[in-house]
């Protein structure tokens, strides 16, 4: 199709919403700011590093593509408005193939009411998408990895584990069970409790892309504390513990260490009454790192170079 024949075979699609003033088709997008700050967010996911064309569709790959950058939006509290997508490809690259991909990622903007605003397009040896997301705190504060304070609750919205778990068994070979391998193909975060949380009055509060004890280090590290996890607070769900048994792994590291979930973790005052769908897994306290049960986890979450 060439450069701008694939162009528009990929916006073809594209609906605004009411945050988008100017969509695709100038030299740049322009995005209503009703609260006057801008929420922005930047993701690259390279083929065969952080997807196998084999292990997933082009659908899930869109989807999770614009999954993990609207979890670092409602991370912050804030709500999803926007998308651009850069993406590089080979020219021979199907392009049923990528239909699939952008109904993924227009999906996945559907769940949470953005729309897709621009990108670029490029050739490349490998498939690469640098993605974009932009959102609105609609007044609140922002919640950072700064602000958990001694006796504060360490809370969890979302599943953790299960990604991991999936990995494993693509990792394997296998293809089911099915709810573990679609966690790793499509992960769904839970976006609306981000903003909530701000409402609630969450003091830190970050997405668990890396592993649960690595991402909460952040936090620690950010806000000069200690946070002590109890895993007796965790509950390991039956298909959790047979996948376990199966591949003669202990599902608390997939728990523990496993990313790719995007659920949400945050610090809350000690006080708060927790809406469902939050579950209390530990505190914070005096001192540095991240604890389980008193004692430190073994090295473990995803690291570029390490």
């Amino acid at each position: 199709m060439g450069e701008f024949g694939l162009i528009k075979r990929v916006t073809a699609g594209f609906v605004g919403v009411a945050s988008t003033l100017l969509g695709p088709g100038d030299d740049a997008a322009v995005v209503a700011v009703p609260d006057g700050r801008v929420v922005a967010t930047t993701d690259l996911l390279v083929e065969n590093r952080h997807f196998r064309r084999d292990w997933s569709t082009a659908n899930d790959i869109g989807h999770k593509a614009a999954a993990r950058n609207f979890a670092d939006i409602a991370a912050m509290g804030a709500v999803p408005t926007a998308l651009l997508l850069g993406f590089a490809t080979p020219g021979d690259v199907e392009l049923d193939w990528v239909d699939g991909l952008m109904a993924g990622l227009r999906e996945e903007c559907g769940e949470v009411g953005a729309a897709i605003i621009g990108g670029d397009v490029t050739a490349a040896d490998v498939i690469t998408l640098g993605v974009t997301a932009l959102g609105d705190l609609q007044g609140r504060d922002p919640i950072t990895l700064t602000g958990a304070r001694p006796g504060d609750v360490v809370a969890l919205a979302g599943k953790v584990g299960w990604a991991a778990a999936g990995f494993a068994v693509l990792g394997r070979g296998f293809r089911s069970p099915v709810q573990v391998v679609s966690a790793h193909r499509r992960p769904e975060p839970p976006y609306a409790e981000g903003p909530r949380a701000a409402e609630l009055g969450a003091t830190s509060m970050t997405d668990v892309s890396d592993g649960l004890v690595a991402d909460l280090g952040h936090i620690a590290d950010a806000s000069g504390v200690r946070i002590n996890l109890s895993a007796e607070l965790l509950t390991i769900p039956a298909k959790l513990r047979e996948v376990g048994a199966a591949l003669n792994v202990d599902p608390l590291v997939w728990v523990f260490t496993g990313g790719d979930d995007y659920a949400l973790v945050a610090s809350f005052p000690k006080k708060t009454v927790l809406p469902e769908g939050w579950t209390v897994i530990g505190a914070v306290a005096e001192g540095e790192g991240v604890r389980v049960d008193g004692r430190r986890w073994p090295a473990g979450g995803h690291e570029h170079f390490r």
